[in-house]
């Protein structure tokens, strides 16, 4: 009798230990009744039914799934290598477990066929300009479609896009030539600017009288202080003018 009694404690020993289940706090645990969806349990100690009862954990984290390279072509024909990566949640866990087989590589699989979708309805210029756009277009896609999963998709950033070599060197002669022309224009302001001085400068002297001849001396005398000058009489009639005009 005492024998069995030990075998019996033994076995009821094993039983509460298979039975008893940690749940970290990232976890819930989706707890199935002889196949059937029974209840979700926190984190923390809990116990099921050896044999009867199991629980599945879910991470209830912010997940990180990155969107592999793949070749899109673009609406204007360009060939582009885009990938991307992809942040989510779990909202529901009873849905996650039984609404999909594996909702990662669901979800994962979604974003691919959702990115090739979006960038292959826009243009090359659109696609390197509006990046948070398009993003934000494979995010709603996405999210739309995966809400029944028990998942939300919380953002999705596209991250390289890698052109044909030939588009590229394209590209940087469209770049170079961009630059010469700004290069032009600024130029061109430059000399209209000065142009636009030198009027001023000019009507300014010629509104003094012998201003503009006595300007003319200070240049000659700059230019060359060795050299002895013959000044025109209108030089001369421009001093007695500022003279006068001093003295007045």
């Amino acid at each position: 009798m005492s024998s069995l009694v030990f075998w019996l404690l033994i076995i009821g020993v094993i039983i509460v230990a298979r039975g008893l289940k940690v749940i970290d706090q990232y976890e819930r645990g989706v707890v199935l009744t002889l196949g059937k969806f029974s209840g979700i349990r926190n984190p923390g100690l809990t116990f099921i039914i050896p044999f009867i009862q199991r629980i599945l954990k879910v991470d209830m984290r912010l997940t990180t799934i990155d969107i592999p390279k793949q070749e899109v072509i673009t609406r204007d024909n360009v060939p582009a290598q885009v990938n991307g990566v992809l942040y989510f949640m779990v909202e529901k866990p009873e849905n996650a477990i039984i609404g999909v087989q594996n909702y990662m590589y669901a979800i994962s699989q979604y974003a691919q066929a959702a990115l090739r979708d979006v960038v292959g309805g826009v243009e090359l210029d659109t696609l390197l300009t509006e990046r948070d756009k398009i993003a934000n277009e494979i995010e709603k896609i996405v999210e739309k479609e995966t809400a029944d999963w028990g998942v939300k998709t919380t953002a999705i950033k596209i991250q390289d896009i890698e052109l044909p070599m030939d588009m590229k060197r394209l590209m940087a002669k469209q770049a170079e030539a961009e630059r010469e022309r700004r290069a032009v224009i600024i130029r061109a302001e430059g000399e209209l600017t000065a142009s636009e001085n030198l009027r001023k400068a000019a009507e300014n002297l010629t509104a003094v009288p012998g201003g503009l001849s006595l300007r003319t001396l200070t240049t000659i005398e700059s230019v060359d202080k060795s050299t002895i000058w013959a000044l025109p009489i209108e030089i001369l009639e421009g001093f007695k003018a500022i003279h006068k005009k001093s003295n007045e």
